[in-house]
């Protein structure tokens, strides 16, 4: 014998009841199905209650809107005339007493608990009255003859004892199809109309499945099952198959609005599986509760989580080593009804923090002051007060049981995150660990979780882009290449959630498409500025997030602190920030160190090639970095590779603009200060402190060609191309070449042309190529070397991409 509990959704509409309908007539064995009210009536019951207790005329709309729904309905799934007629005459007296019931508090202006309670009852009552009619062979049973209660608290408690008595009695000649309208019930002593609470119908079908020893009890709902987390903030949360009965307990009382919490335990007394299935894909196997604890590899099962927390504490020295006073909290709230869903209590005893609902915490605030109103008057015990807009989330799975590092792997996620904890708790079954932040991180902290554990199917980063020139065009290119060889065979899904250039921007939680992310962002984007953009990603506060600066703007780069702050990594091929002031430098990086926050900047120096990352390693392992010595712009070196008789100075410097190495403004280059401000990253990334101004110039195009237009340079240059070629010819015959070279020895920089011949490794330096020898306290007499691309659009994003992939962490 099963028991079968269908929701308010799954009774909701014609369609869905001729759903229902196939679902019941299906079973072969005898069923039991509990049914509650047609979905929202439940609602419109009190909210029409509500309006006649204002005598409120609007109350008579309400009330027809609701004989409307039920007559609508009636009309849509019985097709006979005579049929379709009895069972509408039979609705009709149900709802002539519901109107009655409106009139008489319309009028006298009183609704009381007990009439709120015969109101609401009328939802299941027509709504089982209307499927008994429609399953063939069915018999309708009234609940409020066998679900008893007793009041405490002012909640109906149900009375085991009668009730598990008068169920057996009702049902002992148990028809093939019984149909029970949940949720209600009736005083055992009084008989007054009660009910078990929103939720109550899968209290009411476990309360029959335990007494009754049914083989099973599903709960046919709107869900394809308990997730791992909330679908609606989680996009790839996934279906649990199995979970145990205090997984699935933990994961209801904390929020996971797929059963009513007080269901499971009368199925866990008898050992009676709970299935949760899907009513509109009843082709799905959902989740199956039982007594075993599924071991699937997983530490945490699934994340839970209450956006309507309050958190009181009660502290003060006072309370250090005087008994009762947890007594005396929890005394009090219980004498008021007062639900406490969570519990942290510092060891030294001075602090007790409990969690409740919202609309519990003024009256809690009020009864623990009075309650120590002496202690609190002389000092003993601080004023008590009610902390609000916070949320609680709960990670469940009885497999965290023995299982060490959990909770420092829960804590330091939400670090990452940049999320505080207010407080937190964990029993010592280990089954469920709970915590309380404000209720804006709620979403962050639940992502961050999620993709933590492994319950995501995928490791998810977020790119917020800034700069689509060459470089950010690239990127995204390669992006868009990537994700799937990256989702397929590492598990990460690397999301852009935000793009931006000099004047629009586009966000997108869900992830742009980068297809057509050009049209989006000429239709869709919104004006922009960097203060907007940093305003913006602070708004957005989702988990996993990299700033990416393709651009070589310094206001861009000033965004960098407040990002690095706000826990949004930056990888940045903008060399703005790490070569401006030291003190700023060195501030960024700390802030970095401190937080654990990434700020990557590869690319600064080289293009894609692997300078800073090696350096690093260096020192990290115990060496020191003594010199450097590099040719670091693959603009200057593709101008003097170049350079020939056919090739003057003007037409290299030309041709390199066309390649798209030099910038559209070449003089940037040529001055030099594209190298100075490399060889200054890359002297501070050797541990030295380094101001640009430090550095020596000796630059090979005199100042005057950089006075003026873009338009004067190219004008007046060509004055130098006869004493270049004359250059050229001399050091071609002596078999050495030019190189613009950077130079830093024990902190010492300078720039500068240098002649080298064939013996040196900088001679064979072909095209755009960028090189650097690194001499160190290890490789000192045979220094290391660094070669290969270090100019273009595609390597540049390449060396970007490859500091978003080191993020992920990923092999």
């Amino acid at each position: 014998m099963k028991i079968l509990k269908f929701g308010g959704t799954s009774v909701g509409s014609v369609n869905s009841l001729l759903g229902v309908k196939k679902i019941i007539e299906s079973v072969d064995e005898p069923v039991v199905v509990v049914v509650s009210a047609i979905g929202g009536i439940t609602d419109k019951l009190l909210a029409t209650a509500k309006l006649a207790v204002k005598a409120d005329t609007l109350y008579q709309e309400a009330y027809a809107e609701i004989i409307g729904i039920h007559k609508d309905l009636i009309d849509g799934i019985f097709s006979k005339t005579g049929e379709k007629e009895i069972v509408y005459n039979q609705v009709v007296e149900l709802l002539d007493e519901l109107g009655n019931i409106y009139k008489g508090v319309f009028l006298i202006q009183d609704l009381s608990l007990k009439t709120s309670d015969i109101i609401v009852s009328y939802g299941e009552r027509i709504s089982s009255l209307i499927i008994s009619h429609l399953i063939e062979g069915s018999k309708l049973f009234d609940a409020r003859k066998f679900i008893k209660t007793e009041k405490q608290f002012h909640k109906h408690i149900v009375d085991f004892n009668i009730t598990n008595r008068l169920i057996e009695e009702q049902f002992a000649n148990l028809p093939q199809r019984s149909i029970v309208p949940g949720f209600i019930s009736s005083n055992k002593d009084t008989g007054e109309v009660t009910n078990l609470g929103r939720g109550g119908s899968d209290y009411t079908a476990a309360i029959i499945a335990s007494a009754l020893n049914a083989s099973v009890l599903e709960i046919w709902t709107d869900v394809d099952g308990f997730m791992t987390a909330d679908p609606k903030v989680i996009s790839n949360a996934y279906v649990l198959e199995q979970l145990s009965y205090i997984e699935a307990m933990e994961l209801s009382n904390f929020g996971a609005k797929v059963i009513y919490p007080p269901t499971i335990f009368p199925a866990y007394h008898k050992n009676i599986p709970i299935r949760i299935r899907n009513s509109f894909k009843p082709q799905g196997l959902g989740t199956l509760i039982t007594r075993e604890n599924k071991k699937d590899g997983k530490a945490i099962k699934g994340i839970s989580s209450i956006d309507d927390t309050c958190l009181i504490t009660v502290q003060g020295l006072g309370m250090v080593g005087v008994i009762g006073v947890n007594y005396r909290i929890f005394r009090v709230l219980a004498k008021n009804g007062i639900s406490v869903f969570m519990v942290s209590q510092a060891s030294s005893e001075n602090t007790t923090s409990i969690a409740v609902r919202n609309e519990f915490a003024d009256l809690a605030v009020k009864e623990l002051q009075g309650e120590f109103s002496l202690e609190i008057s002389q000092g003993e015990i601080n004023d008590i007060k009610a902390e609000k807009e916070l949320a609680t989330v709960a990670i469940v799975g009885e497999n965290m049981k023995r299982t060490p590092g959990i909770a420092g792997q829960l804590f330091g996620t939400l670090g990452k995150s940049g999320i505080s904890v207010i407080a937190c708790a964990q029993g010592a079954s280990e089954t469920n660990i709970s915590f309380v932040i404000k209720k804006k991180y709620l979403r962050k902290a639940l992502n961050s979780i999620h993709d933590s554990f492994f319950l995501s199917q995928y490791k998810v980063l977020n790119i917020f882009l800034v700069g689509i020139g060459t470089v950010g065009a690239s990127l995204l290119e390669q992006l868009k290449q990537q994700q799937p060889k990256l989702m397929q065979q590492n598990s990460l899904k690397i999301r852009v959630v935000g793009i931006a250039n000099s004047k629009k921007a586009i966000f997108d939680r869900k992830g742009i498409d980068l297809s057509n992310y050009e049209q989006r962002l000429k239709n869709e984007g919104v004006d922009s500025s960097p203060e907007f953009l940093c305003k913006e990603i602070e708004e957005m506060n989702i988990f996993n997030s990299i700033f990416v600066d393709c651009t070589a703007s310094a206001e861009v780069a000033a965004l960098y602190k407040n990002l690095i702050t706000n826990n949004v990594a930056v990888v940045t091929a903008n060399k703005i920030a790490s070569s401006s002031s030291y003190k700023d430098y060195a501030e960024l990086k700390d802030i970095s160190r401190k937080l654990g926050v990434k700020y990557l900047f590869e690319t600064n120096v080289g293009a894609g090639l692997p300078i800073i990352n090696t350096m690093n390693a260096l020192i990290n392992s115990g060496d020191k970095i003594l010199k450097l010595e590099a040719v670091l712009s693959g603009t200057l070196n593709y101008i003097f590779n170049v350079l020939s008789e056919s090739i003057p100075l003007s037409k290299a410097i030309l041709m390199a603009k066309e390649a798209g190495y030099a910038e559209p403004d070449p003089r940037i280059d040529l001055c030099g200060l594209d190298v100075v401000r490399k060889l200054v990253i890359l002297s501070r990334e050797a541990g030295y402190k380094v101001e640009q101004g430090e550095v020596v110039k000796n630059l090979f195009i005199p100042e005057k060609y950089f006075d003026g237009s873009i338009e004067d340079f190219w004008k007046n240059i060509p004055q130098l191309d006869a004493q270049f070629e004359a250059q050229r010819k001399e050091l071609d015959a002596q078999g050495k070449k030019c190189r613009f070279v950077a130079k830093m020895e024990k902190g010492k920089c300078e720039v500068g042309l240098q002649t080298v011949d064939r013996s040196h490794p900088f001679y064979e330096l072909e095209g755009s190529n960028n090189i650097i020898t690194i001499t160190t306290e290890r490789y000192n007499e045979y220094p290391m070397m660094i070669k290969g691309y270090g100019a273009g659009a595609s390597v540049t994003a390449a060396g970007v991409f490859s500091d978003i992939i080191s993020i992920a962490n990923i092999r």
